[in-house]
């Protein structure tokens, strides 16, 4: 049984060493910019980001928009991940800045601080997303799109303008919290989730493919998935699902 059990436990790490080695150096080095704020680098653990830009092929020299980037935290690993030769494009709505000033101030910060990043600002169903893009990475706000503050259609325009400004081939890569499995979309205002088939299904009308999901790498099986998210029974350990849609070639 000992045997068993260390032959297990040597299994587990030979499968985290390889998972931890497939992380390409140019993330692994976004990390570890020194630029990077403390606070930035403490929600790492929980976050996962060097996994999820892998997924997302983070690769030096991208165009890459970071959608409603709210503080900034992934525009500030993006920025040395796709490197000089790249551009990060960090969007922020001009209806969420009027909402909470603040996102302004901190979509100027970071584009102070870092070269290669262009900060946007407009309405959401016509962000101004420049052509050619590889890789589109919206994270916690997807359901955003469906807030019955913003017009009907406000998704579906979000997701054809995204298909429009990424090049045959690029990814659309989305994170949110999930909701219960055939929940309503009226769960975005009270619950701030969404059910992960309704994204499926928006995206895909627009033209996307799914090429990947992983409902592992940030999901909590024991979230309830009926709270509210900033709810501190559940907050920073909400079950998230990840859908890395491709643009046909």
């Amino acid at each position: 049984m000992a045997h068993n059990l260390m032959v297990s436990v040597l299994a587990a790490a030979a499968v985290a060493g390889a998972a931890m080695a497939a992380v390409p150096a140019n993330l692994t080095a976004a990390l570890g910019d020194q630029k990077r704020p403390p606070a930035d680098s403490s929600r790492d653990v929980a976050r996962k980001p060097a996994e999820l830009l892998a997924l997302a092929e983070v690769k030096p020299g991208q165009k890459v928009a970071d959608f409603m980037m709210g503080g900034g935290y992934f525009t500030r690993i993006l920025s040395p991940a796709v490197g000089p030769s790249g551009k990060v494009y960090a969007y922020q709505s001009s209806e969420f800045v009027k909402f909470r000033a603040a996102y302004a101030t901190e979509q100027s910060t970071v584009a102070a601080d870092y070269s290669n990043v262009i900060p946007l600002t407009a309405p959401i169903a016509s962000a101004g997303l420049p052509d050619g893009l590889d890789l589109v990475l919206t994270v916690q706000n997807y359901h955003d799109l469906h807030l019955k503050a913003f017009p009907a259609g406000t998704a579906d325009a979000a997701n054809k303008e995204i298909f429009k400004a990424l090049k045959p081939g690029g990814l659309y890569v989305i994170v949110d919290h999930a909701a219960a499995p055939g929940a309503p979309l009226t769960v975005a205002d009270t619950q701030h989730r969404i059910d992960e088939a309704i994204v499926k299904t928006e995206v895909e009308a627009a033209g996307f493919k799914l090429a990947a999901e992983d409902d592992k790498l940030l999901g909590n099986p024991a979230d309830p998935h009926d709270k509210l998210v900033f709810d501190p029974s559940i907050r920073g350990h909400t079950d998230q699902f990840v859908l890395k849609f491709r643009k046909p070639k």
